[in-house]
């Protein structure tokens, strides 16, 4: 029997990311820093080419670039795997090659989406992420994460793939609803629950979003560092980077139960943080009165803090099971030593089940 050792060089990887006020305003330039290729194809959703369509397709017309975008409908369902083939077809028909570049310019389903598409065509091609959202700012266009979803389970085929750079503009924000706002504040509080004491506390004096808006440039390069260490630990998400999943396990069962429509993603990463904690407190793996201060913080910022239909846990428990981190047929899930400090926890099937007895913590 012939045997080969097959050996990779495989260079670290490095992008920048950045944020700025207006950075918006000078996004070709931006992309000339990275990127010297002039076809470009944006993918947006209709409710940010409201906004900001025009303005990036100005300027990218100022700077020569040969561009295309593709709007897309607003929400979750947009990340189907069901819409890739019309995505693929739309840049065949454009003349895409592997030396241009995908924009991803909206929120986190954008994000997800645009950045598979460009890891999957031609075997990859250029991204910049240009996150719209909170949710997206913080959270899901760094770190290299790109998936869509499957009738089975939210984000079950992906891959890592790293942009070639994040842009953040914090103006972007100001024209968010209150909800979306929200929803990126779950994943925001989750960076204090896990890692930083100090900083949940900030949230805590903030207390609303004005209170954020106030120091938003430095709670977005909190959560972005926080976010940068624990992937630069483990990129491909089977040891410390699993701690950024806490509340996601039954966050991501709630939005595909309800089929994505009635729960955003921070809505079920809030009422999973919540629920979990409890979970743990009960039954000692937690601090006594943890979940009590995390929920004032999420009530804080108009998010859910409990089911609206607690008997609907005998339907959602079971999707656990599609969960990413089960690992060798054994779950694991996210608790709090303390606030500040996580830690990654293999429990029984059991461990949701007081959940089943009315859904009270």
């Amino acid at each position: 029997m012939a045997e080969l050792e097959i050996k990779l060089n495989r260079p670290a990887v490095s992008y920048p990311l950045k944020i700025k006020k207006g950075l918006l305003g000078q996004l070709a330039e931006e992309i000339q820093a990275v990127h010297k290729g002039k076809k470009v194809v944006i993918i947006t959703d209709e409710n940010v080419a409201h906004y900001y369509g025009r303005q990036v397709e100005t300027s990218l017309e100022a700077a020569g670039f040969d561009f295309e975008t593709i709007v897309l409908t607003p929400g979750e369902a947009s990340k189907s795997i069901e819409n890739l083939p019309g995505l693929y077809g739309r840049l065949v028909r454009f003349g895409i090659s592997r030396s241009d570049l995908i924009i991803a310019l909206g929120g986190g389903v954008i994000g997800d989406l645009a950045g598979f598409v460009a890891a999957s065509f031609l075997r990859g091609i250029h991204l910049i992420q240009v996150p719209t959202t909170l949710l997206a700012q913080v959270d899901s266009s760094v770190g290299g994460k790109v998936a869509v979803d499957l009738k089975e389970g939210k984000n079950l085929v992906g891959a890592f793939y790293h942009p070639h750079s994040v842009l953040i503009d914090p103006n972007v924000l100001e024209t968010l609803s209150d909800k979306a706002f929200s929803d990126g504040m779950a994943e925001v509080i989750k960076y204090g629950c896990i890692r930083d004491r100090a900083f949940f506390d900030k949230l805590k004096q903030a207390g609303n979003r004005a209170g954020i808006m106030a120091d938003i440039e430095s709670i977005l390069e909190r959560c972005c560092a926080i976010k940068q260490e624990v992937v630069e630990a483990d990129e491909k998400d089977t040891g410390c980077r699993m701690l950024l999943n806490y509340g996601h396990t039954l966050g991501h069962a709630t939005e595909a139960y309800y089929h994505y429509e009635r729960y955003t993603h921070g809505e079920g990463v809030a009422i999973g943080m919540l629920a979990i904690n409890q979970l743990a407190e009960d039954q000692g793996l937690s601090p006594q009165g943890s979940t009590q201060e995390i929920y004032q913080v999420v009530k804080n910022f108009g998010l859910p803090t409990v089911l609206d239909q607690p008997e609907d846990y005998t339907g959602i428990l079971p999707l656990i099971k599609n969960d990413k981190k089960n690992l060798n047929g054994q779950l694991h899930i996210i608790t709090l030593k303390r606030i500040g400090q996580a830690e990654i926890r293999e429990v029984p099937d059991h461990f949701f089940d007081p959940l089943l007895e009315g859904g009270k913590h």
